[in-house]
């Protein structure tokens, strides 16, 4: 996975509100996480206000629930990745595929530190 977003095209929008975003905001986040998902694109644009300036109920940091969704999709981004990348890898025979795709949340475990989901 390269440092572009996996998650949209839009790099210029919020992904939340549609606004002309000011940063990015790296879905999976803390204990050095914001590299690995610079790494694998797991990141959206966003605004100021959604990401930590605006109400608490509308933005992600600082609000619990918001942060848990981030985390999860983050997760959800990342396995598909990893199963995509499985699907046209024409060295795995079918056995191999199969186990790959069942350790797809074990290696995401393993390179993050736990699961989300």
């Amino acid at each position: 996975m390269g440092t572009k977003s996996k998650v949209t095209e839009y790099t210029g929008i919020c992904f939340f509100c549609g606004r002309p975003a000011e940063g990015e905001h790296h879905l999976l986040f803390g204990n050095g996480m914001r590299e690995l998902c610079e790494e694998d694109g797991l990141k959206i644009p966003i605004c100021n206000n959604c990401h930590n300036m605006g109400n608490m109920s509308g933005r992600i940091h600082g609000n619990v629930m918001a942060e848990k969704f981030s985390k999860m999709l983050g997760q959800a981004l990342w396995e598909k990745e990893w199963l995509l990348k499985d699907m046209f890898d024409d060295s795995l025979d079918k056995e191999s595929r199969t186990q790959e795709k069942r350790s797809a949340r074990n290696e995401f475990r393993i390179r993050y530190g736990k699961s989300y989901l």
